[in-house]
């Protein structure tokens, strides 16, 4: 299991400070017991700081310096049981949207093998607020990500210039997430990552003069 992102790491991508520099150890801890209360069928909404604070061994106050609330602990206790966010190489538009497709297929497979994961994506759902700060939290970075990607490839001749970038993007992802969401019996074979970003820019390339 990894941990979430260290301040510093939250501070670039504009998430407010939370205060005293973090214990990975602490961290550890206090998320694990998250995992450990899930594991027993607590449902989320019935995980309280008090409950919580005895599971993981440690003070209220431990958890309200790491995070200002249960929604945002409960964000980083998801982005902790997925897989790592990819780092993107950087030189190829084709290459990196493969990476990332890649880690969406990887994630598709973590939550089909995890039904607490599975469980806890519903619940989510089922809360606003806090599925609002999950997607703000790790959706929406990774969906600039993958537009970033795409604008770079625009402006380096890999990609035509007249694509609408929010569009593509979507149309980059669509597949993954009908095959992990929509049609969650759907197969998520090695190479469909590739499949999907070659397919696509077959037609998308820029025509020669």
């Amino acid at each position: 299991m990894s941990l979430a992102h260290s301040p510093e790491s939250r501070d670039r991508q504009g998430c407010p400070n939370r205060g005293r520099p973090r214990s990975e150890a602490v961290e550890r801890a206090i998320i694990e017991g998250v995992m450990k209360l899930l594991e027993e069928g607590v449902p989320l909404g019935d995980i309280s700081i008090e409950r919580l604070a005895r599971t993981a061994g440690v003070g209220k106050a431990t958890i309200y310096r790491r995070w200002n609330g249960k929604d945002e602990l409960f964000v980083d206790v998801m982005r902790a049981a997925e897989p790592q966010d990819p780092e993107l190489p950087g030189v190829s538009m084709r290459d990196d949207l493969v990476i990332l497709l890649e880690s969406l297929r990887r994630r598709g497979l973590v939550s089909r093998s995890s039904a607490i994961l599975h469980n806890v994506h519903a619940q989510m759902k089922s809360n606003p607020k806090l599925w609002a700060a999950y997607d703000a939290m790790v959706i929406a970075p990774r969906r600039r990500l993958g537009c970033e990607v795409l604008r770079r490839g625009q402006q380096n001749g890999e990609l035509r210039d007249d694509i609408d970038i929010e569009l593509l993007n979507d149309m980059f992802v669509g597949p993954l997430l009908v095959r992990t969401v929509l049609r969650p019996a759907a197969d998520l074979p090695e190479g469909l990552a590739e499949q999907v970003v070659d397919t696509l820019l077959e037609g998308l390339r820029p025509t020669g003069p």
